[in-house]
């Protein structure tokens, strides 16, 4: 008994000595059993997500992952509300709710490299800071070949995406500026960080003629025949074509200002994919779009509530995209002419109309923005040609001609309400007598990192500047304070205007 005793305890001891000495990192020594002993976990109520929550969960989620996206949209920096004509307070309810001041995306964030570039903390894209005197385009091209600035070599003319990321709505339309005199104006670029001037009047420019190149050829052409490249005019807020050969010159080439870009290339390569369930995910941007739009034709605010009341395949945090989100799916390789289609990738279900000359063409669609000018008018509001972008050219017969004036793609503006019929619309607005429609449609997106806000951010809006007729920006108003590092009155960013290189200046659109 007693040997049997002492082989027990030797065996026993053993046993203690070899689980002791076991690897502790070892997965295959000790298996962990989860038994039924432990509780299951109770299933909480869960609570019914309002709109503003789950718009709230979704940014939060998408702000996770916004390092991942490869092209990330800036947000339009448009804080304030408007009702139908001036700027209000932001509504509560109705059919003004839900506009762009209502809705925060990715703050513009850049940084001043102190080597004459400008990191957009965004968008991973690098920028010329100050695009000097106006050229054409070949010589823009040119131009990016042989630039050495900030240490690099790989500089290029932006695309209109890339070029547009910089846009900023807090920004004012000056061509109520053009009657000559003095007028309060806002840039539709950040000034802080970015050389910008307007037209020089005093050498024969409007005081919008600052348009900027991109390197986006438009497919068709506009005109009844000009070849066109897009670019943005941060002068009065828009997109447009703007033709290679001088309008009544077609000998010369036409000038514009360039900003250089480098870094991300990308941006504005968008990443479609067909959830099945009448929703788009652009995984580029992390924007869900509905797959058809409205169907008809509506006002602006009138788009606004359909939006934002939509409950629709799972969700019911949609709303009328910004105009930067639009913008961002637009596809520049089509056109009705030349691809017989909206210019919008063949993925999205798109209406078609009878335009102003009785052909089938594709709508204009409303975005949440409003484009509010310098004299305090906020009447209109931001769309995006999908289709034509015609106009009411004059002929030299005097009879008006219907045109597409600034291409499929262009950014430009409606009034909010109204009826289109009326006879202070029959020669349309502007300088190219773009149509008026007034029932534009509507395509609802959600998601993309952007928060409810519904009081808006009136107070994040830049000091507007005093342009006098010669085109220069002169002193910051009241309570915006100098800005730091400019030259005299002038605020920083701006440099004094100066006649484009090649003599007199055309006139350029707007």
């Amino acid at each position: 008994m007693k040997t049997f005793s002492f082989f027990k305890t030797f065996f026993v001891v053993w046993l203690l000595l070899l689980t002791a000495c076991a690897p502790l990192t070892s997965p295959a020594v000790v298996t962990v059993v989860v038994t039924a002993t432990q509780p299951k976990p109770v299933a909480a109520t869960q609570p019914t997500i309002t709109q503003q929550s789950q718009s709230t969960v979704v940014a939060s989620a998408t702000a996770n992952a916004a390092t991942q996206l490869s092209y990330p949209i800036v947000d339009t920096a448009q804080g304030k509300c408007y009702n139908a004509n001036a700027e209000a307070a932001c509504p509560s309810s109705g059919s003004l709710m839900g506009q762009d001041g209502q809705y925060a995306g990715a703050a513009p964030r850049y940084k001043d490299n102190g080597d004459g570039a400008i990191s957009d903390l965004v968008t991973g894209l690098m920028w010329q800071k100050d695009p000097g005197s106006k050229v054409t385009l070949a010589q823009a091209t040119s131009g990016a070949a042989s630039l050495k600035l900030g240490g690099y070599a790989d500089w290029r003319v932006p695309n209109i995406k890339e070029l547009y990321s910089l846009i900023l709505f807090d920004g004012l339309d000056v061509s109520a500026c053009m009657g000559g005199g003095a007028c309060q104006a806002t840039p539709f670029v950040d000034t802080t960080y970015f050389v910008f001037q307007y037209g020089n009047t005093a050498n024969g420019e409007r005081v919008i003629d600052a348009q900027f190149w991109s390197s986006t050829k438009y497919v068709s052409t506009t005109m009844g025949g000009d070849a066109t490249i897009f670019g943005v005019n941060f002068a009065d807020g828009r997109i447009k074509g703007y033709p290679l050969m001088q309008p009544g010159n077609r000998s010369a080439s036409n000038t514009q200002f360039i900003r250089y870009v480098r870094g991300n290339a990308n941006y504005g390569v968008n990443k479609f994919l067909d959830n099945g369930n009448g929703t788009i995910t652009d995984q580029a941007t992390g924007l869900m779009w509905m797959k058809a739009d409205s169907g008809k034709g509506l006002n602006w605010g009138d788009s606004l509530g359909y939006c934002e009341d939509l409950n629709a395949n799972g969700y019911s945090d949609w709303r009328l995209p910004n105009a930067k989100e639009l913008q961002s799916i637009v596809d520049y390789t089509r056109s009705p002419a030349t691809t017989q289609s909206a210019a919008i990738d063949s993925i999205f279900s798109v209406s078609s109309i009878k335009d102003e000359g009785g052909k089938t063409n594709y709508p204009f669609y409303w975005t949440s923005t409003t484009h509010a000018t310098s004299n305090g008018n906020a009447g209109l509001a931001v769309y995006i040609a999908f289709g034509e972008a015609l106009g009411y050219i004059s002929s030299p017969n005097g009879d008006k001609r219907l045109l597409d004036v600034h291409g499929a793609g262009a950014q430009r503006s409606d009034p909010k309400s109204g009826n289109a019929s009326s006879s202070i619309y029959a020669q349309g607005h502007g300088p190219q007598g773009d149509v008026v429609r007034i029932t534009n449609y509507a395509r609802c997106a959600r998601a993309g990192g952007v928060t409810f806000a519904p009081n808006g951010n009136p107070s994040a809006s830049r000091p507007s500047v005093t342009l006098q007729s010669s085109g220069n920006m002169q002193s910051p108003q009241q309570g915006g304070g100098q800005q730091p590092g400019g030259g005299g009155q002038q605020p920083s960013g701006t440099r004094p205007s100066g006649p484009p290189p090649g003599g007199s200046p055309p006139p350029p659109r707007p």
